[in-house]
């Protein structure tokens, strides 16, 4: 038998940065304690027939409670980054009055903590958590909203600043727009008209503007800011990659991502999207696309799966439709794609000239086993993710400036619609016990990082 003479070794760069990302409202818990205030996922969790199983944020998975031993579980795993967020409501309980110090105090301890384990914190600013009381005003189809956004904003960095130098401004635009106030689908809950949802999704990206407004100003020397992006519908894939197929594939990424990409990267509202959206279009004020094109460091992605594209003769892109034993994850949107993650980052640099991006979440939701013996050997997961890496691999390897990597979830949590039902943690979370057991793909991931190369 011939022995390849090099087999690929997937080593990354020095200085990649490997990280596991949550949220507050998925595992804080706390949810009235300490003055935090009432979210918007607080109040929708109420409303029937919203979370599977009637589920709520109220405990979660603790983490207010538990931090301190989570962050030993980062620490232990050998990562050397968490992206988390903060919980808007905790913080300004009405969303643009009186300030928590109890709040601001929870978020001290914990990004104490985390420094003083070795653990670099990336803050997101916003994760969806809204206050309720700004919702009550008209949430995000409301300009105040943005105004309200900003003075939190500036509360947050001035008080977690001096130690927090990596900061998000907003996590996935696309989706609590979209689904918060277009389909109904996810908090508030709202159905609203296009004009509606093309406004809010206007103040949204006016919001992330004005954020990177603020860690430029009251942030460290030398910190950095971005944008967390996801894609509805997801990233295109050239199903042969021919010429003609990936300028398919560029037409339809720019199709799907103007709104969000053209006014933050290219400082306007494209043609392909002004064309769509007609009358629908939102009212832009003077000055508004000179805040929300403020120049970022990077562009976080989030991104799961993919769709198959081929070239029409129009040269469009054709989606492909799944066969039916496609694989997929605990979700029927979580097809196992991994070029997506090269498609994702060469189509936002080539379409919109985006020069560095974090892969800010990225992984799985299985049906775990737990063996009689306590184990979760989750072989799927460690398979889904370990692939996924090569994809980023291959990027870096082609030039592209991709600089870390944050494997979404620490831990099973409280999955917004879907409740408690669907579990994308490398560590299981008991939810009767609260118990952490670090799952199979725990131990693979932290070797990962520890080598700094796909093993």
């Amino acid at each position: 038998m011939t022995v390849p003479s090099q087999v690929p070794s997937y080593q990354f760069p020095d200085g990649f940065v490997w990280g596991v990302a949550t949220a507050s409202a998925q595992i804080e818990g706390a949810s009235t304690e300490d003055g935090k205030g009432e979210s918007v996922w607080d109040r929708f969790a109420t409303l029937p027939d919203k979370i599977k199983e009637g589920t709520n944020p109220s405990v979660a998975c603790d983490h207010y409670h538990r931090f301190a031993a989570d962050s030993d579980l980062i620490r232990d795993l050998s990562l050397g980054a968490y992206r988390l967020s903060v919980a808007w409501p905790r913080v300004v309980p009405d969303g643009d009055g009186a300030i928590n110090p109890k709040g601001l105090e929870f978020y001290d301890r914990l990004i104490d903590g985390l420094l003083d384990r070795g653990v670099t914190p990336w803050v997101t600013l916003f994760h969806w958590d809204l206050p309720q009381a700004l919702e009550d005003k008209g949430g995000w189809t409301s300009r105040a909203t943005v105004g309200a956004y900003a003075r939190y904003a500036e509360i947050v960095v001035k008080r977690l600043g001096d130690r927090v130098k990596h900061w998000f401004t907003m996590n996935e635009i696309p989706c609590f727009i979209g689904y918060g106030y277009g389909s109904g689908y996810f908090a508030p809950g709202r159905r609203e008209s296009a004009k509606v949802v093309n406004q809010a999704y206007h103040h949204a990206i006016l919001a992330h503007g004005e954020g990177v407004g603020v860690v430029r100003a009251f942030g460290q020397p030398g910190s950095q800011v971005g944008l967390v992006h996801n894609h509805l519908p997801p990233p295109p894939i050239p199903f042969i990659e021919t010429a003609e197929t990936i300028a398919a594939a560029k037409v339809e990424y720019e199709r799907t991502n103007s709104q969000l990409m053209g006014p933050i990267f290219q400082g306007k509202y494209g043609d392909v999207f002004l064309n769509a959206a007609g009358a629908d279009a939102p009212v832009v004020q003077t000055g508004d696309l000179e805040i929300i094109s403020r120049p970022t460091d990077f562009l976080g992605l989030n991104i799961y799966a993919g769709d198959f594209v081929r070239a029409r003769p129009d040269g469009s892109a054709e989606l492909l439709p799944f066969p039916k034993q496609y694989p997929h994850g605990d979700l029927p949107w979580l097809r196992v794609t991994p070029e997506v993650l090269y498609w994702g980052i060469r189509l936002a640099q080539e379409v919109f000239g985006v020069k560095a991006f974090h892969i800010t979440e990225n992984g799985a939701a299985f049906d775990d086993t737990v063996t009689a013996d306590g184990e979760i050997i989750d072989t799927d997961r460690r398979e889904y993710i370990r692939n996924h890496l090569i994809s980023v691999h291959r990027a870096i390897a082609e030039g592209y400036d991709v600089r870390g990597y944050f494997l979404w979830t620490l831990m099973d949590n409280w999955e917004w619609a879907e409740g408690f039902t669907k579990r994308f943690g490398i560590v299981r979370t008991d939810y009767e016990t609260q118990a952490r057991i670090p799952k199979l793909s725990a131990r693979w991931f932290s070797e990962v990082a520890r080598q700094n190369r796909v093993v």
